[in-house]
């Protein structure tokens, strides 16, 4: 079984050999180009996320810097933002819905190592895809892990370390990330404790 083969089943892997130092070398080489450019060269920016993500949808910002393994992994739809130090560890495939809003400094690795030190001492690692659902808004340092779903419509709160799947339309905080409740109708007329919508 190729190392490739390997990565898209889930299973222990060293990330070395069949071209995957050069596919890292690219991304790296259009993120240094990305990262680097000036506020006003929005159509390049836009260029360069094409050449970078595997699926781009319409309506996308993401504000440098921005980190990521791969970027060919990387799936976004409609309307999405990104704000500062975002880092997406994309040996294996991370997708995005639309109308998805992340906070600043948000890491999101579907990849891992063992636990058992001898097993990761060859730099042996693993990976499962990580999915993140339509309308979703994640908090500032927000960690997501390997294998993790996110339905449609939650929020994550800032500081959370999402180590399990999350359903939709639920509030979810803490480390590890829990439901502290659904989201409903109150939610509608107050936008933050006891501001209302005017």
């Amino acid at each position: 079984m190729t190392i490739r083969e390997k990565m898209k089943n889930g299973m222990l892997y060293i990330d070395a050999g069949e071209g995957l130092e050069e596919d890292r070398k690219r991304c790296k080489e259009l993120l240094y180009d990305y990262n680097h450019t000036h506020p006003s060269e929005e159509t390049k920016m836009k260029d360069l996320l094409k050449k970078l993500l595997g699926d781009m949808g319409e309506n996308i910002w993401i504000e440098p810097p921005v980190h990521m393994a791969y970027g060919t992994n990387v799936h976004i739809g409609d309307h999405f933002y990104a704000n500062f130090n975002l880092v997406i560890v994309d040996d294996i495939d991370v997708y995005i819905g639309e109308h998805v809003m992340i906070a600043p400094n948000v890491t999101i690795t579907p990849t891992g190592h063992p636990v058992d030190s001898s097993l990761r001492r060859p730099g042996t690692q693993f990976s499962i895809p990580v999915r993140i659902g339509n309308d979703v808004w994640i908090g500032s340092n927000v960690v997501i892990l390997p294998g993790i779903t996110i339905g449609d419509n939650s929020v994550i709160g800032a500081g959370s370390v999402v180590t399990h799947d999350i359903p939709e339309n639920v509030i979810a905080v803490g480390n590890p990330c829990r439901v502290l409740r659904n989201i409903n109708e109150r939610d509608k007329e107050y936008y933050y404790k006891n501001r209302r919508v005017e």
